[in-house]
């Protein structure tokens, strides 16, 4: 089964759609997935680890390439990746064979899915896969989405300027094809703004802010944006220090799995992604409310109040 798709590459800047192919070699998304994309020589797969079996007859997983292991904590509900390379092994194995040996290596049973990236011309060799690592795992650590489980930072190579330029592009393919299969590994939260609109909007989207005085306590101001993928309570906001009994359950797990993620005087570290205004709300208030309401522009408008003038 294969599905296309056109994928655009931004909001600000005019560029043009790309055409993505997926095509499911097993009939369903939850199976193997092969990924395309048009006028680029590279070529991912997306394997399930229930699937190497299976992916012993891709013959493009025997060659040179990158790999993503994938998983999710199940303490803390983070998301992990392992990235590494492969190169072609004396008994002609590549990519696939790392990947089995990932499956047997008592250390990295975490991972439930891999992604596979290499060429459709078999051109990578052990300077274009000792680059590529090192730049996907300095950008994986830098997007802060995933928790990076590379223990040291792998060796960057020695690169020619005109090779540079050529693994660059590719880089930047690979971030569309990743983002397709499910993965936004490489996007930051929110996309860095300058200092001319960084009090009003962020991605055209309005700054919002969310301000509580609680009962003989300090004021508790907080601010965040709605995005594509729900709402980002933003680094620096501070949170109310105890929470209601009517907060939910889970709002009470949301604060112990971030509580790693604000200091002493419970002011955010990092930029937190919740799944809607309310749940980011509830988190920073320690209870359940409206986050339509509550969270409101510099001219004291809601989100609910916002969406009806659009």
């Amino acid at each position: 089964m294969k599905i296309s798709g056109i994928v655009g590459e931004g909001r600000r800047q005019m560029t043009r759609g790309k055409t993505i192919q997926l095509y499911l070699m097993d009939g369903t998304p939850k199976g193997r997935i092969k990924c395309t994309l048009a006028n680029w020589t590279g070529v991912a797969y997306k394997i399930p680890r229930t699937g190497l079996e299976q992916a012993k007859k891709i013959k493009a997983l025997k060659q040179t390439g990158v790999y993503f292991l994938f998983s999710t904590s199940d303490e803390t509900q983070e998301n992990i990746v392992y990235i590494g390379q492969a190169g072609v092994r004396k008994n002609g194995e590549g990519i696939l064979y790392r990947l089995q040996e990932h499956k047997r290596n008592p250390n990295k049973d975490y991972w439930t899915e891999a992604v596979a990236f290499t060429t459709s011309n078999n051109t990578f060799g052990s300077t274009e896969i000792s680059y590529l690592e090192n730049k996907y795992t300095k950008m994986a650590i830098e997007g802060k989405r995933y928790i990076v489980k590379n223990s040291n930072e792998p060796n960057l190579g020695n690169v020619t300027e005109e090779k540079e330029s050529e693994l660059e592009e590719f880089i930047s393919y690979t971030k569309l094809v990743i983002g397709a299969l499910g993965y936004n590994i490489f996007e930051p939260v929110i996309t860095k703004v300058t200092p001319v609109n960084i009090r009003l909007l962020v991605d055209d989207e309005p700054i919002l802010t969310l301000t509580i005085t609680p009962h003989k306590g300090q004021k508790i101001i907080a601010k965040g944006k709605q995005t594509s993928e729900g709402f980002v309570v933003f680094k620096g906001s501070k949170l109310k220090t105890q929470v209601e009994k009517s907060a939910s359950k889970a709002t009470l797990k949301n604060r112990e799995l971030a509580k790693h993620k604000y200091d002493e005087n419970f002011i955010l570290l990092e930029d937190i992604l919740f799944t809607s205004p309310s749940a980011a709300a509830s988190f920073v208030t320690g209870s359940s409310v409206n986050g339509r309401k509550e969270w409101k522009d510099i001219y004291g408008k809601s989100i609910n109040q916002l969406e009806k003038e659009e």
